[in-house]
């Protein structure tokens, strides 16, 4: 009886450790999927810009602006799967994001381009892999966070140090500028205006 009052609590203590080694483990390879997702969905994009782009032309000869935005976020995307850098593929798939905008505004202006199953198809394709794209960063930013702050709570911590486990980077984001600021045009609420 004495030997399993000893024996249990250090089988708990090896069955916690074993959990929670594990659990760093597998954050590490869910983080590094979530991050090649990222590139996946990016890669998407660029098979889809250049149909995109052909299947438009056609409809928007007179917005020779957005065809080199066009051009250009796919060309961005490319470089950025190519060299496999998160901060790029980041950047590149917000370069695509900003195109869409324009893109919907030229296709609103003009009925004809409107009515074209296939520009409306396109962009919903676009849209739809932008949002895959957005997902594909937020799951880093969740597995990460979940993965960072397990390294530094208490008991989990001491298992972490013990095993060299560290910090997992995630999206990087600069740390000054416009977009951290709330404006007072920010505060406002939207006008929809439908006519």
């Amino acid at each position: 009886m004495p030997l399993l009052i000893i024996l249990l609590p250090v089988i708990l203590i090896a069955l916690w450790a074993v959990s929670e080694y594990n659990f760093f483990v597998s954050s590490k390879a869910r983080i590094k999927a979530a991050v090649q997702e990222i590139g996946n969905q990016l890669k998407r994009q660029v098979e889809l810009i250049p149909n995109l782009e052909a299947s438009a032309k056609g409809f928007l000869k007179h917005e020779k602006d957005i065809f080199k935005q066009l051009t250009d976020a796919r060309r961005a995307v490319a470089s950025a799967v190519d060299s496999g850098d998160l901060q790029k593929m980041s950047e590149a798939g917000a370069k695509v994001a900003a195109v869409l905008p324009a893109l919907k505004i030229a296709v609103e202006d003009n009925p004809e381009i409107k009515g074209s199953e296939v520009v409306t198809k396109l962009m919903d394709e676009l849209r739809d892999t932008s949002d895959k794209v957005m997902y594909a960063r937020r799951l880093v930013i969740d597995l990460t966070a979940d993965y960072n702050v397990k390294l530094v709570s208490f008991p989990s911590s001491i298992l972490a140090n013990m095993f060299g486990f560290t910090e997992q980077e995630g999206l990087i984001t600069p740390q000054k500028g416009e977009h951290l600021e709330v404006r007072d045009s920010d505060m406002k609420s939207p006008r929809v205006k439908l006519d």
